[in-house]
């Protein structure tokens, strides 16, 4: 029996791949699980149309993030805050601050979970912030903090 693998399976072969085994084998451990499916014309066709679709969602996605890339790296980000006594800020710079004024400013929204600013932007002046932009891509932001 032919049956087309969905998941790992250990000993067997990886998800994708077309293995021969034996009809109780097939039927009752693999096909039971929903480790496989039997490899008929019907689901090979089905598999080979879903890996070309989620190849072109990738190819997208991929081009979609490289133009917020150049976006991002053309943008400079003003934040004004507080300052004290001394000339130093009230407060750092937060990551949540960055991520808003890129939405109301600049029209780009980026995750604050992925904007990586080491917590440095604890005084005036102009940063490299590195963001995370998924599938290993990082944008250079900058960023430019006056006091008020």
């Amino acid at each position: 029996m032919k049956v087309l693998l969905i998941k790992d399976v250990k000993s067997l072969g990886k998800a994708g791949e077309i293995k021969e085994v034996k009809e109780g084998y097939g039927n009752n451990f693999l096909i039971g699980k929903g480790l496989a499916k039997a490899a008929t014309p019907e689901v090979l066709r089905q598999y080979e149309a879903e890996q070309k679709r989620k190849a072109d969602e990738l190819k997208y996605e991929l081009s979609n993030l490289a133009i917020l890339k150049e976006q991002l790296e053309k943008v400079t980000v003003l934040i004004k805050k507080q300052l004290g006594a001394n000339g130093s800020l009230f407060g750092a710079v937060t990551k949540d601050e960055i991520a808003h004024v890129l939405e109301t400013n600049h029209h780009l929204i980026v995750d604050k979970k992925n904007i990586d600013t080491d917590g440095h932007l604890k005084a005036t002046g102009i940063y490299d912030v590195d963001v995370k932009l998924g599938h290993g891509i990082h944008a250079k932001l900058k960023i430019q903090v006056e006091g008020e």
